[in-house]
């Protein structure tokens, strides 16, 4: 099976249409999209998104993780957040089955694991703490998302509601939704790295984990490629502020010992139809 990650892709349904065409092209039904989250927001089609991965995952042909326009979304819907004058996720909270894809939404995990030739791999949406093994991740992402998949949704809305700075599991939902940067203490900003605030992934390679990450979240990065790190948010609702916008995939080659080593040219390059949305 051919595993293709894939990058945030924020409602450009068309994008990710053709990207799974060229999928079925290139591997029939030989394939397992793996997808960093943010399916969702600012783009034009989200239900229509979610309707093809869901497709896929019951299917057993793709894995997706919760991005922060998920928890927005999650937010919104529990009113725990106003909705954002650039939220286009309207088309979902107005559905007849809305309801059915907010539960299944918080039902969907926040990291992946796997394993690539002899590389073993953590998928999350935006960032990773950089002093955590793979173990101790999975054992405490696996708690948040127990919490925030609860049968009594309520439970979900305390979790979301929570205090950070009280409740260590709502710290840790930031941390792998909103992440970019951290600081000296061992805290995290979703701000971008300057004075005291370093890019976590700097901080977590300088730590020689035995593991490799694939994330998102990060489009004025860009496609980030480093020796056990993929970053692969190319920003495609974003085209059109001063650049071009694409949805990237990665393609890896699992017959290869390392797959995560560079250089790396095993990428897709989706173009953005047109302009999504304009900032204010």
């Amino acid at each position: 099976m051919q595993p293709i990650f894939v990058g945030d892709v924020q409602g450009c349904s068309e994008e990710l249409a053709e990207l799974v065409a060229r999928a079925r092209a290139a591997y029939g039904e030989g394939f397992e999209l793996w997808l960093v989250g943010d399916l969702i927001n600012r783009g034009p089609g989200n239900l229509a998104v979610l309707r093809e991965v869901r497709a896929l995952v019951d299917a057993g042909r793709a894995r997706c993780v919760l991005g922060n326009h998920e928890i927005g979304l999650l937010l919104t819907a529990a009113g725990l957040r106003e909705r954002k004058p650039l939220d286009s996720f309207v088309d979902v909270l107005g559905a007849p089955d809305a309801g059915d894809w907010l539960s299944w939404l918080r039902k969907r995990p926040l990291l992946e694991t796997g394993q690539l030739g002899g590389q073993r791999f953590a998928m999350v949406h935006a960032s990773v703490h950089p002093d955590w093994s793979l173990a101790e991740l999975e054992r405490r992402a696996r708690r948040v998302e127990a919490r925030l998949a609860a049968e009594d949704p309520r439970e979900a809305a305390a979790l979301l509601a929570a205090d950070p700075g009280r409740d260590p599991d709502r710290d840790l939902l930031g941390r792998l939704t909103q992440a970019r940067s951290v600081t000296r203490a061992g805290g995290w900003s979703s701000e971008l790295p300057g004075g005291e605030l370093e890019p976590w992934h700097q901080r977590w390679s300088a730590r020689g984990h035995d593991y490799c990450v694939v994330y998102g979240h990060w489009a004025l990065q860009g496609l980030h490629v480093e020796p056990r790190l993929r970053g692969l948010d190319t920003g495609c609702v974003h085209h059109g502020r001063g650049r071009e916008g694409a949805l990237t995939a990665w393609i890896p080659d699992p017959s290869q010992p390392a797959p995560f080593d560079v250089p790396d040219g095993r990428f897709w390059h989706i173009p953005a139809r047109r302009m999504y949305y304009q900032a204010p």
